[in-house]
């Protein structure tokens, strides 16, 4: 089975936000007020080395989110996804301290910001319900995986810079744009 992984080519990334808008309508039924599962952060704004990155869960190998989480409301599907039952999620908040992605949120209901159930990315694969059951739309979003496509995030990204699937295939296409753009010594073999 493929393990599933993001990667943004921040050389391509033009941070116009396309691939939070793509997100935000393909899981808008699954998002509470305050929530944003993909966000683009810019460093070095306006100066010389300015460079834009999309931020999400990254799915993480070892993904500290489970580690921490005394809930056990996290778990890896076969391709390596990292999914969360929005059921078993105590809102305690340890996994968005542990997350160094900042994926893990909580609604923004209350004027102090009481937290409730979790929310992250879950790389449009849906979560624990039935496939393409409403339970699942409206509790975790779209289950673009199980139609055999790629998150929409990704699908959408006009300058091709978000790159989504098997971490293989993907970790291919970089190397080759690397490589294109003239630093070899810099491709990993």
């Amino acid at each position: 089975m493929a393990t599933m992984k993001f990667l943004c080519d921040t050389k391509r990334c033009i941070e116009c936000n396309g691939c939070v808008t793509a997100c935000k309508n393909e899981n808008d039924s699954a998002l509470e007020w305050g929530i944003q599962r993909r966000r683009v952060v810019t460093i070095n704004d306006g100066e010389k080395g300015e460079a834009s990155i999309s931020v999400a869960c990254m799915h993480c190998s070892d993904a500290p989110c489970m580690a921490v989480c005394p809930a056990n409301c996290f778990y890896k599907t076969e391709d390596g996804i990292v999914l969360h039952d929005k059921d078993t999620c105590i809102g305690c908040g340890y996994c968005l301290y542990a997350c160094p992605f900042g994926a893990p949120q909580f609604p923004k209901q209350g004027a102090f910001g009481a937290r409730g159930v979790m929310d992250k990315c879950t790389f449009c694969a849906g979560g624990p319900e039935e496939n393409f059951s409403d339970a699942e739309r409206q509790k975790y979003g779209a289950n673009r995986i199980a139609e055999g496509k790629l998150p929409m995030c990704a699908e959408l990204c006009a300058t091709k810079s978000l790159l989504a699937g098997d971490a293989e295939v993907v970790s291919a296409i970089f190397r080759e744009r690397v490589a294109y753009r003239g630093s070899n010594k810099n491709v990993w073999g």
